[in-house]
Order: C-alpha cells, then structure tokens, then sequence
C-alpha cells in the first residue's frame, strides 16, 4: 500500500475546510498524519485538503510565495545589492548563476514536486469518481490543472529559450504528466518549448471550462482559482508567444472595451482606486485575481521573504537610483503614488531609497500577488499596441498609471515604437518587487540589462536563461537528448 508523503514527492494532507468557509484555517491548516491511497479519497474534507496541499506546494518559499519572484527582479537593472550574501541570490544578480547553485535548483525541485503532486491528485480523483459531486470533482480538477500550467510556464521561462526568438522550437522541459511514486520514472526528455506552451494552454482551457464564477467571498475569489483567474493567466502566456490576437480575445472575456476598464462578468475585477491597498490586509481587493496566502505558521521561511529582500527593514537590494534604473526615471514621478506610498526615499540601513510594498518585519506574512487585474490591463495594452490598435492601447496604460499619478503627461504616444516603450516601462513601475523585470524582458527576447553583473547579456549568451540544475542530469539520462 502506498503512503501519500512529501518524502516521496506526493501529496500533503491539510486540515479540512468547506469550500464555502473564509476562516483562517485556509492560511494556517497543519498536515496530518500520513495516509494511504485508499483512506485519502474517502471522505469529501479529505479530497479538499489534498486541493489546499497544491495550494501550499505552490506557494512555498523555494518557488512562488518567495524566490522565483525574487530572483527575476534581481536580474535586471532596478535593483543594488547591499549585502553581498550568497544566500540571497547573489550569484544570480552578478550573471554567475550556475547548474549547481542549489537555490535554482530548489525552483526545479519544488516546481516539479507542485506539479507531480496534481498529477497524483487528478489520477486518484478519477479513480474515485464518487469521492465528491461531479460538480465538486470539476472544481477541482480546474484548480490543479491552473497550478500546473502556472507552474510549468514559470519554469519553461526560466530554463528555456523563449518562444518568441523561434517559435518554440528549442529545448524545453520534461513534460511530466502522468504520477511518480519511485526513481524509475526519472528518465525523460525534454519536450520542445512549444509542446510545453501547449500542455500549459491546454490545462488553462479546461480550467477555464471547469472551474467556478466564483467562490462567493473575497478571501476564496483571490486565493482560489476560478475562471477569470484561468483567462487572465492565458494573457500572460500568450504574451510570452507573441499571440497577440489571443491575448486580446481573452483579455476582452475580463475587460469593457472602454474606460473605466473593468470585468462586468463573474467577479467584479478593477482597478484599486488607491494601489496601496491592495498590499495591505486583508488582501483581497478585487484588483487580486490570484495571491498566495501567508500566515505566521507557514510563512515562506527564512531569507525567503519579499519584505526581507526589499524592505527598509533589511534591505538586502534597494532600488537602483542611477540612469537605467526605473526609480529616477520621468514617467516614475516624484507624484506617483507607487512611489510617495510604496517606497521610502531613505533607510537606516542602506541610505538609498527601498520598497514598502511588502513588510520588512518578521514573521513576513503579507499575501504574495500572482496575477493582478492591473496586469492584464498591461498585457492588453501591449497586445493592441502590437497589432495597432495605438488609441486602445494608450488608453489602457493611461488607466494604469492614472490611478497612480492622474496629472502625469506622456510625452509621446504617437507611433507604436513610443506606446510599446511606455508600456513596457510601465510594466518595470507597477509590477516593482513582484517578479516580473527579467521575464519582461526575455520574453520579448531583448538584452538584457544586468546591473549586478556590469553587462548587456544578449539572447545567445549562455547566462540568458538558467541551465538544467546538475541533480537533473545527474538523475534524468535522458535530459540532454
């Protein structure tokens, strides 16, 4: 009989909750006891703890309630490191990262872990067709197959050539579908990135077909999947593919053809009319389409944390003040409040300016933002630029920014070339300390620019992405084929 354990890469069991509840047993449930593949289907509670396991696979400190947004911030050119600690992705900023830094290998492993976990779950389900109602069972077949297109697509971004430079036709990853319990099934290459982008769209369409409006409460709408949460995903990877035309059809499924740019289908996503709010408690602004909750009793651990990184209270990075740094740049003005709000000009430790946006005070347990309606917004924004459509374009960046500082002027939105540009700048603004800079940035198969490493790495530079991690090839004999 098997044992279902995280020894063996497979699923954790958490305390129960209903799918109606918003308590704080979603953010703090402890694991039970082990248990076998025939009691862990048995009951309903128990089939919704497996699903808040994904959950917390997902959100661990190692991947996406931490690091992985860490180190694409630090890659760029917006950030200085203060403290020179290896064990804060210093390698990475100077361009040193290697296949046997451990922390990258901790986005592979943990990465792999979330995905082999859903696929456990998404076989037990089926196996257990009466363990819940059909319509329960298509709930959450929906949330499993959106977390592993998320992850999936993360990590095809961080260890592959991105598809825009060859239409995918390069190495991407192992496509890993079906449930591991034993090394034997370690032997597997690498399926091409476009085979990936196709497994991740093809999970985010049946996770838009299964999954529910809503969830009835804010808490469950921001850090629970349901539909728009799945379309507004598809607009990021089809960006990353350069679909344009397929951004567009589904961002318009979540956004009015014109402004005040909002959702006016199932839940009611727009933008905060104060962007600070939506990193303050409780979180769940319908700006939030998709956070990873934290609480004191799982938090995402040591040197993890955004706050810990980027806050005035630590400050292992602060925000770059020199000419290619965004802080100083003029459509970041000394007006906006993602600046006057969401920085502070000073700190004790760094004397250099440093971002607010998440808490620099232990136990760190600020909700991490995935997805959030201003993004799409963005994604939008740079699809109608790219096929055109210059006036929509430059009244959804407009949205974007106004929000934030309503008397700016942009200087120039008359070409393609300009609205892209400003976009794109307003991508490095909004999205500062979230994770977005070095996937902005490769996935239009641009330079890119390395404050940390004193370089302009190009595309075919072999710094431009990240290498298999070593333990891979130690274990895969297959990955290099």
């Amino acid at each position: 009989m098997k044992l279902f354990t995280n020894k063996m890469g497979i699923l954790s069991i958490a305390l129960a909750m209903t799918v109606s509840s918003c308590n704080k047993e979603f953010l703090s449930a402890v694991p039970e006891l082990d248990l076998s593949d025939a009691t862990v289907f048995n009951t309903p509670a128990r089939v919704l703890s497996q699903v808040n396991g994904l959950y917390g696979s997902a959100k661990n400190g190692s991947l996406f309630g931490g690091r992985y947004l860490i180190y694409n911030d630090i890659r760029g050119e917006d950030w200085v490191n203060r403290t020179t600690n290896s064990v804060t992705g210093y390698s990475t900023y100077q361009g040193n990262q290697d296949p046997s830094d451990s922390y990258l290998a901790n986005f592979w492993v943990q990465g792999y872990l979330t995905i082999n976990r859903t696929n456990l779950f998404l076989e037990g389900l089926a196996a257990n067709p009466n363990a819940v109602s059909s319509t329960l069972a298509a709930n959450y077949r929906g949330e499993a197959k959106f977390l592993r297109a998320l992850t999936y697509f993360s990590l095809v971004q961080y260890f592959a050539k991105p598809y825009i430079l060859d239409k995918g036709a390069s190495a991407g990853l192992p496509l890993r579908l079906k449930g591991s319990v034993s090394s034997a099934d370690n032997d597997m290459p690498r399926s091409t990135v476009a085979q990936v982008y196709a497994q991740v769209l093809s999970d985010l369409n049946d996770a838009e077909n299964e999954l529910p409006d809503s969830y009835g409460t804010a808490l469950l709408n921001t850090t629970r999947a349901h539909k728009n949460t799945a379309i507004a995903l598809k607009t990021r990877v089809k960006l990353a593919m350069g679909d344009y035309a397929g951004v567009i059809a589904d961002a318009n499924k979540i956004v009015s053809a014109t402004s005040p740019f909002k959702s006016s289908t199932r839940v009611a996503h727009a933008l905060q009319a104060d962007v600070s709010a939506v990193f303050k408690a409780p979180y769940t602004t319908t700006e939030s389409i998709f956070s990873f909750p934290m609480d004191a009793t799982n938090a995402p651990g040591t040197q993890n944390q955004l706050g810990y990184y980027f806050n005035a209270g630590n400050v292992e990075y602060y925000l770059n003040t020199g000419t290619i740094g965004i802080y100083n740049n003029p459509q970041f003005a000394a007006t906006d409040d993602r600046k006057t709000k969401l920085t502070v000009a000073t700190t004790a430790v760094a004397k250099f300016p440093s971002s607010t946006k998440f808490s620099g005070v232990s136990p760190y347990v600020d909700f991490v933002p995935n997805i959030r309606y201003a993004e799409v917004l963005l994604n939008l924004a740079e699809a109608e630029a790219e096929t055109g459509n210059l006036s929509r374009a430059a009244a959804l960046l407009k949205a974007v920014h106004g929000r934030s500082d309503a008397a700016y002027v942009f200087a120039a939105l008359d070409t393609k070339a300009d609205v892209i540009k400003a976009i794109l700048t307003e991508r490095r603004i909004e999205f500062l300390a979230e994770g977005f800079r070095a996937n902005d940035v490769t996935r239009r198969g641009e330079p890119m620019v390395s404050f940390g490493a004193g370089a302009t790495i190009q595309p075919s530079d072999p710094r431009y992405i990240y290498g298999i991690p070593l333990a891979e090839v130690q274990t895969n004999p297959s990955i290099g084929k």
